[in-house]
């Protein structure tokens, strides 16, 4: 391993590259800008292709298009940037087009601060697009794990054939730390299956198994559309039947599989937890430092925020009487821990937006108190 010293927005950068991502499309966007200037150095030199668009709504098509030329692709934003990305997720899930999508979330709504975090684009990630969609939605807490999950970001989505988001905050995306960069033997890396003779390309037997997907120039005569389409790729815009069964295919690939994309880590007993916290991303820093000598408090990091296992987090704080869910917004993933908790849990929100002021773990603590 090689040490470093890096911003979570450079270690996605580096994590990038390690992942074998080969074409990078971006417009610049604080505070996710760094990831674009390290792309543009770092790409030549591992024989990939950067370009900067003219906007976001051209670079999630170049990174579309480039996914199905056979490289895997990425590009990175923000909260008004990602808003414009939308219709074009849309498509990649509609087409089963592997990508990653970083997303550094900043203040918001409109411009909002551009340089100040915030964590309130958890829902756009999960429901930003139109209509019967799912996709991947993952969430580092420091650096050394921007790096690391970046690279499960690109093998989720090569094995599952879909976009995936990553989502950060500022905190994560300027914070600089020790990071452990990996030598490419230490790297598991997934690539996408490639289709035998007659395999339908947008369709499976299992719902769970992506369809296989050829390159662009194989042979294949196949239609990439947003349409409605059946498993060969014609389109069919009038019936039932077809569309019915490719959507529920669609949300399958995503839910039949959370036993191998649902992460998360547990500090604590949940036997013996009286109180609960349940966070992601950096707010999760301040949360560690608070739960420091409590001995009846359960810490939940979700890392994997869509899809979100909720008959696990239901199991996880059966027992407590006290959930505090501290977040960068006016709350978002609260809405989660009240679906899946009994009526007689309480639950408090800790919630703090704007300025670049993080939520500190004395003000965690305090909600604990209640």
């Amino acid at each position: 391993m090689k040490r470093m010293f890096l911003s979570g927005n450079e270690a996605v950068a580096y994590g990038a590259i390690d992942a074998g991502c080969r074409f990078y499309a971006g417009y610049p966007i604080t505070p996710s800008s760094e990831i674009m200037h390290m792309m543009a150095k770092l790409l030549p030199e591992a024989g990939g292709v950067f370009i900067q668009a003219e906007d976001e709504l051209a670079a999630i098509n170049m990174i579309i298009g480039a996914s199905w030329a056979g490289l895997k692709s990425m590009a990175a934003t923000s909260g008004p940037g990602f808003s414009l990305m939308q219709e074009g997720i849309g498509y990649a899930v509609m087409t089963e087009t592997p990508l990653v999508i970083v997303d550094v979330m900043r203040a918001g709504p409109a411009t909002g601060q551009a340089t100040k975090a915030a964590q309130g684009d958890l829902m756009q990630t999960r429901w930003g697009r139109h209509g019967d969609q799912y996709l991947v939605v993952l969430a580092p807490e420091s650096p050394q794990e921007a790096y690391d999950l970046i690279i499960e970001a690109f093998n989720i989505s090569e094995s599952l054939r879909t976009p995936v988001v990553f989502l950060m905050d500022e905190f994560i995306g300027h914070g600089r730390e020790v990071v452990f960069r990996k030598e490419p033997g230490e790297i598991k890396l997934v690539e996408r299956r490639r289709s035998s003779d007659h395999e339908p390309l947008f369709g499976s037997d299992d719902p769970r198994i992506p369809p296989p997907m050829p390159r662009l120039g194989e042979g294949y005569y196949v239609l990439v559309t947003g349409s409605t389409h059946n498993e060969y790729g014609y389109r069919d815009v009038h019936s039932f039947e077809t569309h019915y069964k490719l959507v529920r295919r669609l949300k399958e690939k995503i839910w039949g599989n959370i036993d191998k994309v649902f992460k998360y880590e547990v500090i604590g007993d949940p036997g013996r937890a009286e109180k609960a916290i349940v966070c992601f991303g950096s707010t999760c820093r301040s949360a560690k430092e608070a739960v420091m000598g409590l001995d009846n408090v359960l810490l939940i990091r979700l890392i994997t925020l869509w899809p979100l296992n909720y008959d696990l987090l239901r199991e996880l704080l059966s027992n407590v009487r006290l959930v505090v869910v501290p977040e960068l917004s006016l709350g978002q993933l609260i809405y989660d821990v009240q679906q899946v908790i009994d009526s007689g849990i309480k639950v408090v929100g800790v919630n703090k937006v704007g300025g670049g002021v993080p939520i500190y773990p004395s003000e965690i603590k305090k909600a604990l108190e209640v």
